[in-house]
């Protein structure tokens, strides 16, 4: 895994036409099992305003948990956890939120609970759904998944919106093509950075990803490996997945009439 120094990943700002330039970290964080002060450590140094975390604890003391991860890390829980079974949000003090919604989806007997952690938030005059997931180790139940997520942002409500998450196939797979004909797929919309997520000690494949709605400009994407602050070490020893992250410019929501 490299981490030669990187070209300049955009930093979080406010345009002058009201878009927001938006830093966005998706992250199998494996229920906090590994060593969670360098977890911490990788999920600071990419200064994200957005974390859509997977595998997030769920069981006993869940919550204390994450908000320890959180306040390590200088955010605020926005959503999910044990509540969404497994995928949650986090976000810096940057956004403002509107609602939240943890999703359970249908279960599959003999297979885990899956569910979506979402939001609706705003970063000034920019206005975003926000969707953290973990698809199905089964194909068709993934497929399936797929399909609802679609179903999900397409639902919120919103102009703009970004999803992300461990999809657990590549982007060859029906699922994860099935995403990208409706969403931008970032990394390969704007690669920025290294391209395998999995795993850590031997990256060979992508399945993690961060996807966009059209309108979205996606402004840098991968996984941050030679990021200052992001070390070999804390990526081998943070979880079993490398994160991405994205840095994206959200155009400014439509005026209403009367404003």
């Amino acid at each position: 895994m490299s981490t030669s120094p990187l070209a300049a990943l955009p930093n979080s700002r406010t345009e002058e036409d009201g878009s927001a330039v938006i830093r966005v970290l998706s992250y199998n964080i494996r229920s906090m099992r590994d060593d969670t002060d360098a977890l911490a450590r990788v999920i600071a140094a990419c200064a994200p305003d957005l974390v859509l975390v997977q595998e997030a604890p769920r069981f006993f003391r869940w919550r204390k948990k994450l908000a320890r991860l959180a306040r390590a890390a200088d955010l605020v829980i926005l959503s999910g956890g044990g509540t969404a079974a497994g995928p949650a949000l986090l976000c810096s003090l940057r956004a403002t939120v509107e609602r939240t919604e943890d999703v359970l989806l249908p279960l599959t007997p003999g297979l885990h609970r899956r569910g979506f952690a979402t939001a609706v938030v705003r970063f000034g005059d920019a206005r975003l759904g926000v969707l953290s997931c973990h698809l199905s180790l089964q194909g068709e139940e993934r497929y399936a998944q797929g399909g609802l997520l679609l179903d999900r942002l397409a639902g919120m409500g919103v102009d703009h919106a970004v999803a992300g998450g461990d999809l657990n196939e590549r982007p060859r797979g029906r699922t994860f093509r099935r995403l990208t004909e409706t969403l931008q797929d970032c990394w390969a919309t704007s690669p920025w950075g290294g391209e395998h997520t999995s795993t850590p000690g031997d990256p060979h494949q992508r399945i993690d990803a961060i996807l966009a709605t059209p309108g979205v400009e996606v402004l840098g994407c991968g996984v941050p490996a030679g990021l200052p602050g992001v070390t070999e070490a804390d990526l081998r020893a943070a979880t079993d997945h490398l994160p991405v992250l994205a840095a994206l410019r959200v155009p400014p929501a439509p005026v209403s009439p009367g404003r």
